[in-house]
Parts: structure tokens; C-alpha cells; sequence
């Protein structure tokens, strides 16, 4: 992937890299980290046409933040169908038209596009697949990991920079980067359902044993989705895990909140079982301001017997930090693009200041939807002003 430029050095004031890297990616304009997400006005959101009553708050700023990046990319707005509905579609800001997705316009580098198409031809049996989603849908937390992951998944060198930043101590070396990967949904060798990760990196550790780190993606999800039917084979498995979980029985490990976290660890140590590695990290990302989804992990971790050193440790990170450790392997101008996407909140704060301004005032003359970077520079100057008063 040609996507590939160095980082500026490290300097005797700021040695470490990645938080030089962080800092330069994550901070372009100088504003420093958000406090949190801004409620955004039903009015701001029917405007973008972002408006869903059941958004919570985090998930109402991510939708609205996709939808700025859509208008200032100039793409064909998609549809919603309602399944109650599914007679009256109704244009979503946070979708792109089906024939921008088919060009691949949901993803952020054209070297991707491939992976997925790769990814989609040799998907496992069982794959949970939505395509239409996948290439349409700006929030969904399947293209953003292939956004992140894709350019690692075509050269094992900058997989293996990325994963000695992103978790130290783990794998040495990476061999292959799998996608929405189980080794058998519905094998009762393992979890006996249709459990998965999102992504597995597999390769090796200092020690020349062979390691996973099993990795669950979300955006703006909550991180309490609806239960499946618990599975007698999950029990089976924890008690056979010893120093894994405080107690293998306790029912908050099937509820709502710890219910994925808990399948996906029983997953893990049944790969372990079958020999499939020696080793397994099971990790979480999700954006800083998605609380919902930090306090779910927080609610597991307290379940677990030892989770950073346990027989398969727990490791709940932030999107943020994955965006730094990529600009940190050699892809910083991806990071940035990852951030802008995903992670700049000081757009939403600036684009919600020009709505303000415009209510008063004429609209700054010669910015169009399709100037990606007037648009952007006009967000940013506005959060600036408004901060420097």
C-alpha cells in the first residue's frame, strides 16, 4: 500500500512517539481533546437529515459527524428501511447512495477496496455479512474495521509496527490479519453458536509461541445489545478455564452488558484448547466518548479473575489510541484521514457554531458542500474563535 510517509522525528521535548503521534493526528488544529460530545440540536440533526429519535447521545453525534463527512465528499445520500416500514425509505445522512457504495466510497483508500473484496469472497462459512451495510452505511463499525485494519491486512511488516505500539508485550511478529473470523459458528468444539471477532491478528510472540489478539470493534453501538439464548457450552467452557472469570455462574455474565465480551472469551479459550495457538488477548475498541460502550467493558473486566495477566487477558483500549499506534507503524496521513472521519468532534462543535452564526448573519461566501477543505477550515476556525474568546 503506497499510502506510506515517515513520521516527523521525535524531539529531546517529546521522546515518546506515540504520543507525539497522537498529539500531530489526533490534535491538527491545536484545540485539545474534546470534554464530550455536544447534544446536537433536533433542528441541526433534521437539517443533515440525521434526525433518529432513538440515537443516545454519543451515537447522535457520530451519525451527524458521518454526515459532514458525506456532504464534504460530495456523495449521493443513501436510504433507510425501516423493517415496519419497508415500503417508505427514507434518505439518511449517515448512508450513501447504493452506487457510491458499489464504488467503493465507503471506505478510505482506494488499496482497501481490494481487501474487502477479498475478504467478502473467502468469508468463513456462517460470516455475518451485511453487504448492503457494509457499503453503504457510514456508522457501521464493520467498514470502519476494514478502514483500520485493511492496510495491515496486505503487509505483514507494518501489521507487526502497528501491533508493537498498539499492544506491547503481545505478538513480535503478525502473519495474518482475518476478518470477521470464527474457526467453526456452530462447531461444538468451540462455542456451539455464532460467535466471532471482528478482527484476529495471528503471528507470534518474543518467544516463538503462536499468539492471537481476537479484537471487537465498536462506533456509536452502546455495548448493550440485545442477549442471544445463553448456550450451555459458554458454562462448560469457563469452568474449564480456571482463573479466568471470579465466578464462571454469575448471571451478570450472560446480561445485555457483558453478554458479547463473555462469548468471545469462552471462544478464545476454547481456540486455546483445540491447539489452534498458544496464546490469546482479547481486546476492545472503542471511540473515547463512547462511555456506553467503555462502561459495559469496565462491568466485565470487573468479572474477570486477573485481566491483564489472566490465562487470556482483557485489554479494553480506544479508537484514538489505534489511529495513533497506526500513524506511529508509518500511515499517519491514514490516521489523520481515520480521525477526520471517525474522531474529530471539533467539526461537530464547528459546524454547530456556523449554524449559529448563519442564523444571524450571511454564510461565508465561496464554500460549497463539495470544498472538503473549505468546509473543514471554516468548522475549525469557528471552534478557534469561539475557544480563544
Amino acid at each position: 500500500m503506497d499510502i506510506t510517509t515517515p513520521l516527523p522525528p521525535a524531539t529531546a521535548d517529546d521522546p515518546t512517539p506515540l504520543a507525539a503521534a497522537a498529539r500531530a493526528v489526533l490534535d491538527p488544529s491545536g484545540l485539545g481533546p474534546i470534554d464530550r460530545v455536544p447534544l446536537i440540536p433536533e433542528a441541526a440533526r433534521r437539517r443533515h437529515r440525521v434526525f433518529v429519535p432513538a440515537d443516545h447521545r454519543f451515537k447522535a453525534a457520530a451519525r451527524f459527524l458521518q454526515a459532514l463527512w458525506r456532504e464534504d465528499r460530495g456523495l449521493a445520500i443513501g436510504t433507510h428501511v425501516n423493517r415496519r416500514e419497508p415500503h417508505r425509505p427514507r434518505r439518511l445522512g449517515s448512508r450513501i447512495s447504493t452506487a457510491a457504495g458499489a464504488l467503493g466510497a465507503n471506505f478510505l483508500h482506494p488499496d482497501i477496496v481490494p481487501v474487502v473484496t477479498r475478504a467478502l469472497a473467502y468469508r468463513e462459512p456462517g460470516a455475518a455479512y451485511d453487504i448492503d451495510r457494509l457499503k453503504t452505511n457510514l456508522l457501521s463499525s464493520q467498514p470502519l474495521a476494514f478502514n483500520l485494519f485493511g492496510p495491515l491486512a496486505r503487509d505483514p511488516a507494518l501489521a507487526t509496527r502497528f501491533v508493537t505500539e498498539f499492544l506491547p508485550g503481545t505478538l513480535t511478529e503478525v502473519t495474518d490479519v482475518l476478518f470477521e473470523h470464527s474457526p467453526g459458528r456452530g462447531d461444538p468444539h468451540f462455542t456451539a453458536d455464532r460467535t466471532a471477532y471482528d478482527i484476529v491478528l495471528r503471528g507470534r510472540d518474543a518467544t516463538g509461541a503462536r499468539g492471537l489478539i481476537c479484537i471487537e470493534i465498536k462506533y456509536s453501538e452502546a455495548g448493550n445489545e440485545p442477549a442471544p439464548p445463553p448456550h450451555p457450552r459458554h458454562t462448560q467452557i469457563a469452568h474449564a478455564t480456571p482463573g479466568l472469570f471470579v465466578d464462571p455462574d454469575a448471571p451478570t455474565l450472560k446480561s445485555a452488558t457483558c453478554q458479547q465480551f463473555y462469548r468471545q472469551h469462552c471462544l478464545a479459550s476454547a481456540m486455546l484448547t483445540a491447539g489452534l495457538a498458544d496464546t490469546a488477548t482479547l481486546t476492545f475498541i472503542a471511540p473515547t466518548h463512547n462511555q456506553s460502550a467503555h462502561t459495559a467493558a469496565a462491568t466485565y473486566r470487573r468479572h474477570l479473575a486477573d485481566p491483564q495477566a489472566g490465562p487470556i487477558p482483557f485489554v479494553p483500549t480506544t479508537l484514538e489510541h489505534a489511529f495513533a499506534a497506526i500513524a506511529t507503524a508509518g500511515l499517519p496521513d491514514h490516521a489523520r484521514a481515520l480521525h477526520r472521519r471517525y474522531t474529530d468532534w471539533w467539526l461537530v462543535d464547528g459546524e454547530l457554531d456556523l449554524a449559529a452564526a448563519a442564523a444571524t448573519q450571511k454564510p461565508t461566501e465561496g464554500m460549497t458542500a463539495l470544498d472538503t477543505n473549505a468546509a473543514y477550515r471554516h468548522r475549525m476556525a469557528s471552534s478557534l474563535s469561539r475557544k480563544a474568546a
